[in-house]
């Protein structure tokens, strides 16, 4: 399948600013499940885009930077699952797998970025000692435009090439092995929720995610309910938590503090 050269130009400036918008935007333009859709629209296959976009963005759910430790990067990994799943013509399972070394490449340009700016912090100190604005603003923007370009030109190569040979790709790939990436492109998003719940799990929440679990296994059971079923538990989710947050504001709001039985009115 060929593609455009808007389009190709189209995926370079997706690329771009959603790269720029992970550290610095902070809109959530980067999240797979806007990006997927993006490409999707610009591939003209919006359908495959938002099912591989969902399905990466529940991967990437618990993933987060600790320190200078940077975790596989949800920019190119979304991009480039969307890219394979339209272009190639993969199964969107099997293009979550396949697209992990592509996150693992952008995680590698994160660091590289941060590797090569960290001497000029340095220099952002002076420019701030001097109050040289304008020097730190042309500071920050080289940054911002040396990540945006280096996930743009990684992603592009990619898509033109996998644009030119897309169906030779998908027939080289091995049927055991795009059942394998498969299975593990539909296990990923598990694994994504684990990482979540092993961050904010306490003992006072299992009650909740028990009766979240059961509640889906019922849903997901009744033919009328399946398709809406993400909907209805997000409704009684949403019904729990402001359930919980309106008795912990009572609560509060009843509880008086004593110094020992003595108040103003002498009760």
């Amino acid at each position: 399948m060929e593609y455009s050269v808007i389009q190709v130009a189209l995926v370079f400036i997706v690329t771009f600013i959603a790269a720029i918008d992970q550290f610095n935007f902070l809109e959530s333009l980067y999240q797979p499940i806007v990006t997927g859709a993006v490409i999707g629209l610009i591939l003209g296959d919006l359908n495959t885009g938002l099912l591989v976009g969902g399905t990466y963005q529940l991967m990437t759910i618990g993933n987060m930077p600790i320190g200078g430790a940077q975790p596989p990067n949800a920019v190119i990994g979304g991009i480039m699952a969307a890219v394979l799943a339209i272009a190639s013509g993969l199964e969107p399972n099997a293009a979550v797998g396949l697209a992990v070394p592509f996150a693992l490449l952008g995680q590698l340009g994160v660091t590289l970025v941060f590797t090569l700016m960290s001497p000029l912090m340095s220099t952002a100190d002076n420019m701030a000692h001097n109050a040289d604005t304008k020097g730190i603003e042309r500071l920050n923007y080289f940054a911002m435009a040396l990540l945006g370009l280096i996930f743009a030109v990684v992603v592009t190569l990619f898509f033109i090439a996998g644009a030119t040979i897309g169906q030779t790709i998908a027939s080289a790939i091995p049927d055991w092995l795009q059942t394998g990436l498969s299975a593990a492109g539909g296990m990923m998003r598990f694994v994504g929720f684990a990482v979540l719940l092993k961050v904010m799990m306490t003992r006072d929440m299992w009650g909740f995610f028990l009766m979240g679990f059961g509640l889906a296994i019922i849903t997901v059971a009744n033919e009328s309910l399946a398709t809406p079923a993400l909907l209805i538990l997000a409704l009684v989710g949403f019904g729990i938590a402001f359930w919980d947050f309106q008795q912990q504001t009572e609560l509060k709001g009843a509880a008086v503090v004593s110094d020992g039985g003595d108040f103003e009115d002498g009760i």
